[in-house]
């Protein structure tokens, strides 16, 4: 018996740890086009911003719940054995494709345009994604959602952005 408990604590042990290292994972994926585009450019400075721009720490801190709720999300479908998993995986890695994209579109070649088209692209996929964890996992699928509010939030700051300053 006492093999046993060793053996199941040491199973979740080892979950826990692939939970970490997911979340991890997106977490240095997700911030990655950060760290080689900023806002911190003359560029960006100079733009109009709207009226319910939101402070600069809060960019940091969003994104890094964001992504570790989204590491989380991604762990409970990989380790699913359900119908639809291979999907649910696939257009999380395609979404995830588009988040990163956006950065260089926006800060490096700074086409507010393009970047408003990365994003509704993006809002598209995520939707898509949070059906398709839904079918698989549904804690993955809620995980997701504050993922949804956020990314529509950034696609009408991005679309106010390049009204005023088109």
């Amino acid at each position: 018996m006492a093999t046993d408990t060793a053996s199941g604590s040491s199973l979740e042990r080892d979950e826990l740890l692939r939970a970490i290292g997911f979340v991890l994972l997106i977490n240095v994926v997700g911030s990655v086009p950060g760290i080689l585009s900023s806002p911190d450019s003359p560029w960006f400075r100079a733009l109009e911003k709207p009226t319910f721009y939101p402070p600069e720490i809060a960019f940091p801190v969003v994104w890094t719940l964001l992504f570790t709720l989204m590491g989380v999300a991604l762990w409970l479908v990989w380790r699913s054995d359900a119908a639809g998993r291979r999907l649910a995986l696939g257009l999380f890695v395609l979404q995830m494709a588009f988040n990163v994209a956006w950065t260089p579109a926006f800060f490096t070649l700074e086409e507010l345009l393009l970047a408003l088209l990365v994003i509704v692209v993006l809002w598209m996929l995520v939707v898509a994604t949070i059906v398709a964890f839904d079918r698989v996992d549904r804690r993955a699928a809620a995980l997701l959602v504050p993922y949804l509010a956020w990314v529509t939030f950034a696609a009408v700051l991005n679309a106010e952005l390049w009204r005023l300053n088109a």
